[in-house]
């Protein structure tokens, strides 16, 4: 154990493990990816349409392995619905004053709007014969709305976790205000490094391809400011990291940002390789980043 200058390491750990930890990796990418495909939706041109449905076709299913691991945590997983519902009066139950019911909330308000845009883009790719889903398929001033509505609970599914996180009453997360950012930029990296990974590259696609890369390497540079930042808040808690853990941050520091950086800008290095790598390797970084700083705060 660790004994650090904190006025709160003194709390009890609250016991989080493998569930959580998948968790936040798979809540990232649900509402990183729905996120990117609403802006793609938004503001990109028609032949990127193909990059907005796949963001959608990755979002709903890691909204749904997000929720499943959430209820697997619970301990008791046939009580979920008291996180939405009181027990007595059968009422829906919303605390503001809660960063847990609010995510729950917030969670399960995607989760429907995930759903919508997830059938819309089967239906666009005539995947799904549904004649009633034609209408919350692109372009339509309705599925505009949904992916508005959507991009903002994405938004906040992505850096809640960590806001959840700076609320706990533990050494690392409650002496530091940017774990809610590091999340958000951590889910855009990540998610932009899924979907370049995914996407079938094409004389249409290229475009919004290349455009994609270049947003991933300046979020990815994004990143490792906020995370130097970060480190920097924490002061003289940031020696609960000299140990095995700082050794597994540092990784995601070379692996996962300084090389893909190096990647995305020196495209030559591996060829048509290149970006695929450097896409894999944020992946991996964005996951040991989520891994660190959960469990290391738990071993104080």
């Amino acid at each position: 154990m660790i004994e650090v200058p904190s006025s709160t390491f003194m709390s009890a750990a609250p016991d989080w493990g493998w569930y959580i930890a998948l968790y936040f990796f798979f809540g990232g990418l649900a509402g990183g990816c729905y996120f990117l495909a609403a802006l793609i939706d938004l503001v990109g041109h028609p032949e990127d349409r193909p990059l907005a449905r796949l963001g959608y076709y990755i979002a709903f299913p890691c909204v749904v392995i997000s929720a499943m691991l959430l209820t697997l945590d619970l301990g008791q997983p046939l009580r979920f619905w008291h996180m939405l519902v009181e027990s007595n009066t059968y009422r829906p139950m919303f605390k503001p004053w809660s960063p847990m019911s609010v995510g729950s909330w917030a969670l399960l308000i995607f989760g429907f709007f995930s759903l919508l845009s997830f059938i819309g883009a089967l239906v666009e790719d005539n995947r799904l014969d549904w004649p009633a889903g034609r209408s919350i398929r692109r372009p339509g001033a309705l599925s505009r709305l949904i992916a508005v509505i959507g991009g903002l609970f994405g938004f906040y599914v992505a850096g809640y976790t960590g806001v959840l996180l700076a609320v706990t009453n533990r050494p690392i997360w409650s002496d530091t205000p940017l774990l809610g950012l590091l999340f958000v930029v951590s889910a855009a990296s990540i998610s932009a490094a899924l979907m370049i990974l995914l996407a079938r590259k094409t004389i249409s696609t290229a475009p919004g391809l290349e455009s994609l890369h270049r947003i991933d390497a300046w979020v990815v540079a994004l990143e490792l400011l906020v995370l130097i930042a970060l480190m920097i808040t924490l002061g003289p808690v940031f020696r609960a990291w000299l140990n095995v853990w700082g050794l597994l941050l540092l990784l995601v520091i070379i692996i996962g940002m300084l090389v893909p950086l190096a990647l995305y800008f020196r495209r030559g290095w591996l060829g048509d390789r290149n970006t695929q790598t450097a896409a894999a390797l944020v992946l991996l970084g964005g996951f040991i980043l989520r891994v660190v700083i959960i469990f290391s705060a738990q071993s104080v």
